[in-house]
Formats: structure tokens, sequence, C-alpha cells
């Protein structure tokens, strides 16, 4: 009459029944009130009123006893009051679920007006993974619910292995949880749960994304090379990660092609390249470490560079490579082959390597340096002088006896010359012009008599007009 909404009133009247123990009297008042969701894959356990009737139906339950234990019926009550969980089914085994009225009840509650979490929350709650997981699957229910109602619990009751060996048990080949592993992979590496997640990418075999969890492992955190030193481990496990794929694509290729939908693949050739890498990684990490640990390294950066970042930072790495040894041939080597496996520009290391060394005031290892460049047999004919060229921006910074060896060292005149002229020494340009061949030293003896008239150096200005 009064137009109010009865679901309050059916709702009540079947909680009064569920209390009274008339149990299909409350499924049909239930009926008048409850409806099943919209969407049974949506993250939430359904609608509050549905909870409450299971949260009842949970919290009313006694482990099941069968006949042959009446005699431990009282020692069993006082252990089930004890618990703190007390409707838990650790007195249970999965099958005794089947055999309890008020679970049966809870399951028809959920089945009928529950989400599809809400059910495989039950199912968990009461130590019935495997319920759960065949729900999940039967239902085609999204990652989502996986993490949320599977996933997350396992791990956080640290059950994670058992899980493992469900989904082992449910399908060998793990095909049909593929999704929800990597789902579960993606989830874990957000966390930054690093450990939780190569774990996981072990009993997955998705070697390929093991072998990165490991340089992260490697990497992560590491302020100096001798940190690194401590953590070559991980080096050896990303080789034997990268071995053991290599040994599966060779088996699998021979048959018929297996379906690895879900594990990362990677062409041979490229994971002969990343092995390659780990190799050169191990001879940089034993070197520097060997360097810091006898004190001759100088470089402190801001990050620690190493072969598993972008280009920039193997040039990083070459460069501390040349400069940390106790001579500039001790390390040269190494960066040699750090320069030719990944093709970096050579000439853009070694010139940060000789302003470096200005800087340091090691102007002999620039030569040294050089010399290096020129017998590794693979410098262009202008790259040493390059190199020269490059380091004299700080001209002001190097002594004058110490520039001009620096730039006799050059093998080009013309390139000498532009390197005097950098360097104000007008004169010294004069005297490289005039050795030149008439017409181009005409050319040269001109530039330079413009300077000199543009520096106010009368001397050169004068001397430049005599021979002109």
């Amino acid at each position: 009459k009064s137009g109010l909404d009865p679901g309050g009133a059916w709702h009540a009247w079947g909680m009064a029944c569920l209390k009274a123990g008339n149990l299909s009297t409350a499924r049909e008042k239930f009926s008048r009130c409850l409806k099943p969701p919209m969407d049974l894959n949506q993250l939430n356990h359904g609608s509050r009123l549905v909870q409450e009737v299971i949260q009842y139906l949970e919290s009313t339950v006694k482990p099941i006893l069968i006949a042959d234990d009446d005699y431990f019926a009282t020692l069993r009550e006082l252990e089930a009051t004890l618990r703190t969980r007390s409707l838990s089914l650790e007195m249970m085994c999965e099958g005794k679920v089947q055999h309890n009225s008020y679970y049966q009840e809870c399951l028809f509650y959920l089945h009928s007006y529950g989400t599809n979490l809400a059910i495989i929350s039950f199912y968990m709650r009461h130590d019935c993974m495997r319920e759960a997981l065949l729900h999940l699957l039967n239902k085609e229910s999204p990652s989502e619910i996986f993490i949320e109602g599977i996933f997350i619990p396992s791990y956080e009751s640290g059950k994670l292995h058992m899980l493992e060996n469900l989904l082992e048990t449910i399908d060998p080949g793990l095909e049909s949880w593929g999704v929800y592993l990597i789902a579960a992979c993606k989830y874990l590496q957000r966390r930054n749960y690093y450990h939780i997640l190569y774990e996981l990418q072990q009993f997955m075999k998705d070697h390929v994304r093991a072998a990165m969890t490991c340089i992260r492992f490697f990497t992560h955190g590491a302020k100096s090379y001798t940190e690194l030193g401590g953590k070559q481990t991980w080096l050896l496990k990303i080789k034997d990660h990268l071995k053991v794929y290599l040994q599966e694509v060779s088996r699998s290729s021979g048959r018929k092609k297996m379906a690895f939908t879900f594990r990362k693949k990677m062409s041979a050739t490229d994971v002969s390249r990343h092995i390659n890498t780990v190799d050169l990684q191990m001879e940089v990490t034993k070197f520097l470490h060997r360097c810091e640990s006898s004190g001759t390294s100088q470089m402190t950066g801001s990050s620690l560079p190493t072969l598993f970042g972008n280009n920039n930072m193997k040039m990083d790495v070459a460069c501390k490579v040349i400069l940390e040894g106790k001579n500039i041939e001790e390390g040269f080597g190494i960066a040699f082959r750090v320069l030719q496996d990944f093709q970096l520009e050579a000439t853009e290391v070694y010139s940060k390597v000789a302003k470096q060394l200005v800087k340091q005031q090691k102007y002999s290892e620039i030569r040294q340096l050089l010399k290096c460049v020129n017998e590794s047999g693979v410098a262009a004919k202008n790259d040493g002088d390059n190199i020269i060229l490059n380091c004299l921006n700080e001209f002001k910074n190097i002594p004058s006896e110490d520039l001009d060896n620096l730039i006799q060292d050059m093998d080009s005149d013309e390139n000498k010359i532009q390197a005097y002229v950098m360097c104000n020494k007008l004169r010294s340009a004069y005297l490289v012009s005039v050795r030149q061949e008439k017409s181009r030293a005409v050319q040269l003896v001109q530039h330079v008599r413009q300077l000199a008239e543009g520096s106010g150096d009368d001397i050169v200005k004068a001397i430049c007009a005599q021979w002109l």
C-alpha cells in the first residue's frame, strides 16, 4: 500500500528462516529479493545482501564428523572453537565440503547470485584451490579475477608452490594458463616483487624473460663495480637460461613447431649475441672490480654503466675501461672489443677519453691512446688527428710544451695548421703553412695573415706579408 520496496522485508524473512535452520524456505524468500549480477566477471563479491547470507552460513558450519570418529567428537569440537578460523576446512578434506549442507547452501547462493570472484574466493578460503582454478577455467574469467582471487591469496599465504603444482596437474603444458601467468608476471613487475617474479618465470620455463629478470638483479642498485663483482652469479644464471632456451629451440625445430604461445621468443642469433654480451660484461666486471680494488679507479659517474644499457651507456663502459686501468694500454683491448661487438662510434669514445685525460693532466697518456688507436688496425686515416683536435677545446689548460708535442704528433699538415690556429699559435701555423705546395701555401699564409691582423699580432702579420 505505501509503495515501499519489499526487498528488505524478504531479506529479513529469509535470514530468519536461515537462522531457524529452514534452508529450503530461506531459498524461496531470498529468490524474491536477490538478483544475479549483470556482469559475472566484475571485480567484487556481488551485492551486500548475498555477502551477508554467505557470512552467516559460513559462521554456522561445524566440522563434519565421520561416525568412526565419535570418541574424538568433543576434542574436535574444542579444537574447532579454539581456532581463530573457526570455520576453516582445515579439519576436512576437500571432499567433505560437498557433504556439508551449509557449504552446499553457500555454493547454491554463490552460483545463483554471486560473481565469479566471490565463488573463487569461497573455494580459496576453504582450501579448495583446485575447484577455484577449474571454475576460473570453465568460465573463461579474465586474468584480473585470477590475480585477485587466486594468485594474491596464494603467494600471501605461502602457497605459491601448491598453486604451481595444481596448474601443472590440470594442464602439464601450461598453455591454458598462459594468459593468467603473463598477467601475474606483469602484476609482480608493477609491484617490484622481482624474487617472486623470477620464481614464477622459472616455473613457466620462460627462459628469455627469466634471463631479463636476472639482468635486473645484476644491475639494480649497484653503485660500484666492486658491488657488481659480488653479483656475478647472476651473469652465470643469465647464460644458463639462454643456453637452455637455445637447446629447447633446436630440439623443437627438428620436430613439429612447438606452440610456445606465452613464452617469450627470440631468434637463435639474438640469443647468441646476448650470451656474447654476458661474457663481455663478465670480463669488464672482473677488470673494473680489480681496478677499484687496487685503487687505480678514477671516474665516479652518477649511474653505473653496463653493457645491458643503450649504446650511450655501452660507450661509457668503453671509456671507463680505458681510463681505469694502470695505463691506457691495459684496458684498451677490452674496450676495443666492446666497440667492435656493438659497432659503436669509436672516434667519439676515444675523443671522450682524450678529454678526460686532459682534465686529469695526463698528456703523455693521450699519446699512448693514439698509439693504441693506430695499432688497432681499424683506425681511419684521420682518426688520430681528430682525437687531438677534439681535445684542443681545452687548450688553455694544457701547458705549452705538451700542447706542441700533441700537435706535432698529428699526421696531416692541414690538421696541424688548424690545431695551431685553434690555439692562437699563429707563428707555428705560419711555419707549417710555408712548407706546403706553392699555391696552397699562398692560401694558407694569407689566412694566417688575416688572423694575425684580427688579433693584433703585428710580428706574424709582417712575416706573412714579407713571404707573400
